[in-house]
């Protein structure tokens, strides 16, 4: 009994020098990334067997007040944040509020044609899987772009292939379904957003920078390789306060970027990550129904890989294994949040500034960071 007992007490003691160690590993390895990359900083969270086991920050929170980064910083994660606005669209299609297949000129209130294929009805559908033919050509931070009343250019929103043929990345679309939230719910997005996923999460987070604690904001900077240094990206954090004085329930919802413009800590992020991992359900809590879930995880075109709502399903994160999740890069920030649907593990990735270069689609810096903690902390078995 008592060998046993003795086997069991050095096994104890030993087990937290081994995962101590690995997570010196991990912390040298974002550390060697920001003074290499270079970055600014880096923030990330890291999710084994639907649980956080390693979180770290790294580097820069603010340049020029050397402010270290640390893992409470919340950053704008661009365009991940299209998956908030898809989970609200499915929630409220979960309720018989609005049809995934309904022409979105009656969810928005004026004509979403192409002009080369009047006949062909635009649906939620296609916006959220980027097969609407719709495109940034005009901007997308307001809908006078594509308003057939407002804007004499409109049908330059539109590119010239039928609706539901091709898969082309576009800002607006997201913006658009963001003012639809609004008009079906009845509640401001970056309200309806907080109410029914922040929230019943338990994560801290937003779309209104007046709602949040801007102590917190990790400063965002854009690499210009010509003099090898950071400039600060102002415009990532700009006050919209006189915008939503004279706000448009249902029109002006660009303003808060229901695109690109949540902002969040890594941490709360994977939380968020693991809501969807387990296909809709966290905390005790159903976000999603797993019908749902599965939906806005599958490729819309009926591929192996590709878009489906706001998650992608990518084969090229990780060497040999399928992934699904987004990315972000805006104003030079890069982020990513990808989770494999039955491994049980993801992780998150925000660099509030680093080198815009890309490998195999993916920012190298970020790239870099995914791989090394996928072989330190997820290929371990220290880590159960």
């Amino acid at each position: 009994m008592i060998p046993v007992l003795l086997a069991l007490i050095v096994s104890g003691i030993a087990f937290p020098f081994q995962v101590s160690s690995q997570y010196a590993a991990a912390d040298s390895l974002l550390s060697d990334l920001v003074s290499t990359a270079p970055a600014v900083g880096i923030s990330v969270a890291v999710v084994k067997n639907n649980k956080i086991v390693y979180t770290h920050a790294a580097g820069l929170k603010n340049i020029q007040q050397q402010l270290p980064l640390s893992t409470d910083c919340i950053f704008r994660i661009a365009s991940i944040s299209k998956s908030f606005s898809a989970t609200s669209i499915l929630q409220l299609y979960e309720q018989g509020k609005l049809s995934l297949d309904q022409d979105v000129s009656e969810l928005i209130g004026f004509p979403v044609r192409n002009p080369a294929f009047p006949e062909k009805v635009i649906t939620l559908r296609l916006m959220l899987s980027h097969r609407s033919s719709i495109n940034d050509s005009q901007g997308y931070f307001s809908l006078d772009s594509i308003n057939p009343s407002r804007s004499v250019q409109w049908a330059k929103c539109f590119s010239k292939y039928e609706p539901g043929t091709h898969y082309d990345y576009c800002n607006l679309n997201y913006n658009m379904i963001g003012a639809i939230i609004e008009r079906v719910s009845g509640e401001r997005f970056d309200q309806y957003v907080k109410h029914h996923i922040l929230d019943p999460l338990k994560i801290y987070g937003g779309y209104h920078l007046d709602e949040l604690d801007t102590a917190r904001l990790a400063s965002i900077y854009e690499y210009r390789a010509d003099s090898m240094k950071f400039v600060l990206s102002p415009g990532a954090y700009a006050s919209r306060t006189k915008e939503v004085a004279n706000y448009v329930l249902g029109y002006t919802t660009p303003i808060f970027s229901p695109t690109g413009g949540m902002k969040i800590s890594a941490e709360d992020l994977a939380k968020y990550m693991m809501m969807h991992s387990r296909l809709g359900k966290a905390k005790g809590k159903r976000i999603l129904l797993k019908s749902s879930a599965m939906l806005m995880q599958t490729p819309a075109d009926g591929a192996s890989f590709g878009y489906g709502f706001a998650i992608e399903t990518a084969n090229t994160i990780i060497p040999g294994e399928v992934m699904k999740g987004h990315t972000g890069s805006a104003y030079g920030l890069y982020s990513a949040m990808f989770f494999h649907p039955t491994k049980r593990y993801g992780i998150v990735v925000i660099s509030n500034g680093c080198a815009p270069g890309y490998t195999n689609g993916l920012n190298t810096v970020i790239r870099k960071t995914i791989e090394g903690l996928y072989q330190i902390v997820i290929n371990s078995d220290n880590y159960k």
